[in-house]
């Protein structure tokens, strides 16, 4: 990233301007320059312009410096601060390729000295008249094939076959010049420019200016006679196919499975009723403890169990979607790709707890991701504003030139270089090119190095930040002496910068912090690492790579842009949800994908094509009431027993595939393809129709002035009343001042709707509407980007209050997602054959329970505000509800399973147990409520294709977490409502462990927390009891054996289930820390005493009384 030098060279004479302009002046006023006159003669392709082309091409060369300026600076502002723009010039993307020019205007003439548009037909596909593939216009096809029409073709020096030139599109015309035909072109494509740089959009204008070029169409132009080009039957009328499938679970499965839901709920309602009628007289107070948790199970397991009762299956057609977005039609005669954009955020706070090796990995896999590249965009959110970041991120767009086109060219999955290098599968299979095995031995060794230089990251940072500090010192030194000052050595400061690579002060957070350089206090950041790709695709050469041949490879890569938000003191900056709305604020400016895919750090693209297959739901009838995909977390790294449930597949796999049934599954804050209008708190369509409502941005408005229903496209042709003028003045208060950002939001809902090609699709968008390129980037959207993304924006707006990312929760991601489904959306849960993405998970014990202990405390601060379900909306449907309730509900078990847990040792202690006697009722109850809740766990599994184990690993860290994180979580939350006590969460470690020959040496590291006081405990004062009431009943008179037996046998229920946590207090060699021992034995000898002096065991008043061991 070493800025560029701007001196002077002799013969030739360059000047390279990277620089301001008063440096520049100051170069050419110190020197000579020689004036030459040269003289061409007119010919025919030398003639003078007309002022209008002179003027045209003037443009183009701006724009096209605008952008070169754009993929080579490094914009920089904030608030009260100026916007500037500072020469970077990280990496050379695929616009510096000698080709880049050519495809992105189309293909040209490869005849040496001609560079005319290729020879098209008249639907304006590109026309190849030999098979070897060579590139000729019409007049120097004409010419190859001379008067005897048996012309040899330049390329292959092979005679043409012949060609049919009445399907050639100029065949017709009469035959002119070059010059009139670049005339021509520009004309009429000065209409085109002129309306783009006035910020209209209007698809209907657009396709009706396309017929010129690529044939007629429907949409618009359907009266076209037989006179006007074109073949009616040149694309054969398909047949509509839907690109999802909705299956219902086999009923051999599911009815059963219902059934035994009701008499389990029938069981325990008998059960209940009777625990109720027949208390315990010797031990009343046993036995109200144990109803009292008891009635809270059963309710507990039916805010659980009820939204399960409708479980479903999807699947999509891939085939289907690429045969209606990317094959050629009437309205896409070109065949190019009609899909919407999908802007990909990556977000990332601590480069320390978050190794950047791990965020690149993840933005190679987006990179190489199986959708259009010039659909696809990526930002990469560094929260921290760190330069390790920042430099890492330079390197993985370096790096990604080769890697990318690797992928492409062998089909390489999945599309992590770490994980795909990893692979313990045999690299070779199915792989049939001859040149594989160099490609990957070159790819992997350039793998080697990128890693070595990502790792070496930290320790080049700080030596260039030592020295140029040095010389900074060393500086004022001099000057201080050249000076003769009288100020005092000592007072001769200057700051410990962190330092660029083209000797600049990095705008972002620093290594010692400073003023305006703190992880709370500094400027905002956009670079453009990789520039927005070309419209056309771009093939490499045999040469590319370093011999790698990627001559039928497209070597474009998608936008790749890297932002940190402002961050001053005095202002909440709400964490990870005002990281993420800032990136759907610069990318609405940038991008303005109307999808948007967000992804941790450390969660990567495993299935190259999950995108397009979230992408079938979007487009397909009714998707335009979807408000976002959720796939389901996988996980690599876990240790085969999965000792602490980190795949949660029974949450995964179990109960998001059940809420698929109902209003569609709950964000859990990764993995997750959003519609950005939903994200901008809109409504579904079909709902504003059905309530008259048309948005909760605009509030009573009719439909033709909402920006997600209205079928017009362009803002202009919209006709308002005089009441709706007033609510659309009240747009900047929802969104900010941005006019940029609010002129895309309709932009972005129009390209968001699926198309318009069956009857039953009532808003849609005409189809072949999103085929033309992308506008380049130029100065004033990215300073735009820049204000949208500082502190002060959000003020007095409803950005985290219904709009983006939603604030006031540590969960923010579940509240995201239900404030969507309160306003009428559904979502949809995509399970691919193939994990879509995968990424890390803590399996060190602590780790995990802190992670539980976010989550658990989001959920109460959930139940504790308006989020709660109990006062959702009616749009939200009832078992819906139900599911969000739970979320809200499920820490407050913690408090009667602490009790349960609890019970069979104070059984024990006093000798009585939860019933008078272990009687047949008794038993047959407890018999039918363990039977049923086992066969309903077996047709879970059976649904779901879960493992039985991984059921069991659930229950069991369902008890160790209940214990600890979740009753941690309540007082947490109770602190916050109660005394105003705000909680902070640790950011949990992607980084692995220190040892490198142990894949899971995290799991053995013990780090202490005060989580852990709680089931230590228990397993201590559950043991102390077990001894306790065996030694009494063996040595008692009169034996109660029926209550040791009801008190052993829950006891072991409860430590079977906290086995796990034991085991993860042994570490690796069976080492736990003293403090463990002495806090847990301490607590169990307190609880032991307490209960003797309440109740001494031979009657005696006396605490201990007569009691004697044998």
């Amino acid at each position: 990233m070493a800025s560029e030098s701007h001196g002077i060279r002799r013969a030739p004479t360059i000047h390279q301007l990277t620089k301001s302009a008063g440096d520049i002046e100051n170069v050419i006023g110190n020197m000579e320059f020689a004036r030459y006159t040269v003289y061409i003669p007119l010919t025919p392709d030398n003639q003078p312009l007309p002022m209008e082309i002179a003027m045209q091409t003037v443009e183009t060369e701006e724009q096209q410096q605008q952008q070169q300026h754009v993929s080579n600076s490094m914009f920089t502002g904030g608030h009260n601060c100026v916007t500037r723009s500072h020469s970077k010039k990280i990496v050379d993307s695929g616009a510096s390729h000698p080709r880049t020019v050519a495809a992105a205007e189309g293909s040209f003439c490869e005849v040496p000295g001609c560079g005319t548009r290729m020879m098209t037909n008249k639907q304006g596909i590109d026309m190849f008249p030999c098979e070897c593939g060579f590139r000729i216009c019409n007049d120097c096809y004409r010419d190859a094939m001379g008067s005897t029409g048996d012309g040899v073709c330049p390329g292959c020096k092979e005679n043409y076959r012949g060609l049919d030139e009445s399907e050639m599109a100029l065949d017709t015309q009469p035959q002119s010049s070059k010059l009139e035909k670049m005339l021509s072109t520009v004309v009429e494509s000065t209409d085109f420019l002129m309306k783009v740089q006035s910020n209209e959009f209007d698809y209907t204008q657009y396709l009706h200016e396309t017929n010129k070029s690529y044939g007629y169409g429907n949409a618009v132009n359907g009266n076209r006679d037989d006179n006007g080009g074109g073949d009616s039957g040149v694309f054969v009328e398909k047949k509509w196919k839907p690109l999802t499938q909705k299956k219902s679970i086999r009923a051999a499965l599911l009815s059963p499975y219902r059934v035994l839901i009701l008499v389990r709920i029938v069981a325990l309602a008998l059960f209940l009723q009777w625990r109720i009628t027949h208390p315990n007289e010797d031990a009343i107070w046993l036995w109200l403890m144990s109803v009292i948790c008891e009635l809270w199970f059963a309710f507990s397991w039916l805010l659980d169990q009820l939204p399960k009762l409708c479980p479903v299956t999807r699947a999509v057609d891939l085939d289907a979607l690429h045969e209606k977005f990317e094959r050629p039609s009437p309205n896409n005669p070109s065949g190019r790709s009609d899909l919407p954009g999908i802007d990909v955020f990556v977000s990332t706070a601590d480069p320390q707890k978050e190794p950047p090796l791990v965020t690149a990995n993840t933005i190679l896999s987006i990179l190489a991701a199986e959708y259009p590249v010039e659909k696809l965009a990526c930002y990469v959110s560094d929260d921290g504003g760190a330069l390790l970041t920042f430099e890492a991120m330079a390197e993985a767009a370096s790096f990604a030139r080769i890697w990318v086109p690797f992928c492409r060219k062998h089909e390489i999955e999945p599309r992590n270089p770490e994980s795909y290098f990893n692979l313990k599968r045999d690299p070779y299979k199915n792989k049939v090119r001859p040149d594989f095995v160099r490609d990957r031995r070159r790819v992997k060794r350039e793998y080697d190095e990128f890693k070595v230089r990502i790792n070496g990251l930290s320790d080049s940072i700080r030596r260039r930040s030592d020295a140029f500090n040095t010389r900074e010192e060393v500086k004022v030194l001099k000057r201080w002496r050249e000076d003769n000052s009288d100020e005092p050595i000592e007072s001769l400061k200057t700051p410990k910068a962190t330092w660029m690579a083209d000797s600049t002060h990095w705008p972002g957070t620093w290594t010692v912090p400073a003023p305006e350089h703190l992880r709370g206090d500094h400027a905002s950041i956009i670079q453009v690492m990789l520039d927005p790709p070309s419209a056309e695709s771009l093939n490499g050469n045999e040469s590319d790579g370093n011999s790698m041949d990627l001559s039928e490879v497209d070597i474009r890569l998608p936008m790749l842009v890297y932002v940190t938000r402002e961050k001053r003191p005095g202002y909440d900056h709400n964490k990870k949800a005002g990281a993420m709305n800032a990136l759907v604020r610069a990318s609405a400016i940038m991008s303005n994908g109307p999808f948007i895919l967000n992804l941790d750090c450390d969660h990567y693209i495993y299935n190259s094509f999950a995108l397009r297959e979230g992408m079938c739901f979007m487009m397909d009838r009714d998707g335009d009431r979807i408000c976002y995909v959720q796939f389901p977390q996988r996980f690599e790294g876990i240790d085969p027993s999965d000792r602490y449930a980190n795949h949660n597949t029974v949450f995964f796999d179990i109960n998001m595939r059940a809420l698929d049934g109902i209003q569609g599954p709950m964000y859990v804050g990764t993995g997750c393809l959003f519609r950005r209008t939903a994200l901008y708190g809109f409504e579904p369509p079909q709902l504003r129709e059905d309530t008259g409502c048309c948005s909760c941005c605009f509030p009573r408005i009719k439909r033709p002035a909402t920006v997600a229903s209205a079928p017009e496209y362009d803002i202009e042709h919209i006709h308002l009343r005089e009441d709706d003028e007033m609510n659309i003045a009240l747009i900047p208060k929802k969104f900010g001042n941005s006019s940029l950002l609010v002129e895309s939001v309709r932009v972005a809902a129009n390209e968001g709707q699926p198309l318009k090609d069956h009857s039953s699709i009532k808003y849609g968008r005409p189809p072949g509407a999103l085929t033309r390129p992308r506008e380049p980037l130029d100065p004033p959207t990215i300073a735009e980007a820049i204000n949208v993304i500082s502190c002060w924006y959000e003020d007095k707006t409803e950005w985290g209050q219904s709009v983006g990312w939603i604030y006031g929760s540590v969960t923010e991601d579940v509240v995201t997602g239900y404030r969507m489904h309160n306003r009428g959306w559904r979502s949809v849960y995509c399970v691919t054959k193939r994990d879509a993405f995968r990424g890390t998970a803590p399996i060190n014990l602590t780790d995990r329970l802190h992670q539980v202990l976010r989550w658990a405390t989001g959920s109460v601060e959930i139940f504790f505000s308006r989020n709660n379900a109990i006062l959702g909306s009616t749009r939200l449907k009832l078992l819906q509800k139900i599911a969000y309730l739970n979320v809200g509900i499920y820490p407050f078990t913690s408090i009667f399973l602490l009790v349960y847990c609890f019970l069979p040792a104070l059984s024990l202690f006093s000798g009585q147990f939860i019933v008078q006697t272990l009687n047949v009722t008794f038993l047959v109850y407890l018999l039918a409520i363990t039977l049923t809740l086992c066969a309903l766990a077996v047709l879970e599994i059976k649904w779901s294709g879960i493992e039985l184990e991984e059921w069991w690993r659930n229950e069991q860290f369902w008890l160790i977490g209940g214990t600890s994180a979740h009753l941690a979580a309540v007082l947490q939350g109770l602190l916050k409502v109660l005394a105003g006590i705000e909680i902070s969460f640790t950011l949990t470690s992607k980084s692995a462990g220190d040892d490198v020959d142990d894949e899971f040496a995290d799991l053995y590291i013990f780090k202490w927390t005060s989580l852990m006081i709680p089931p230590l405990t228990i397993i201590m004062v559950n043991l102390i009891a077990i001894a306790y009431g065996i030694c009494r009943t063996i040595y008692s008179t009169v034996p109660e054996w029926s209550h040791l037996l009801g008190g052993v046998f829950f006891s072991f229920w409860v430590l079977a289930h906290l086995y796990p946590f034991a085991k993860g207090l042994m570490g690796r060699r069976g080492k736990t820390p003293t403090v463990v021992f002495v806090w847990s034995g301490l607590i169990a000898i307190s609880i032991s005493l307490l209960w003797v002096a309440i109740k001494p065991p031979s009657g005696s008043s006396d605490i201990g009384g007569s009691f004697q061991f044998p």
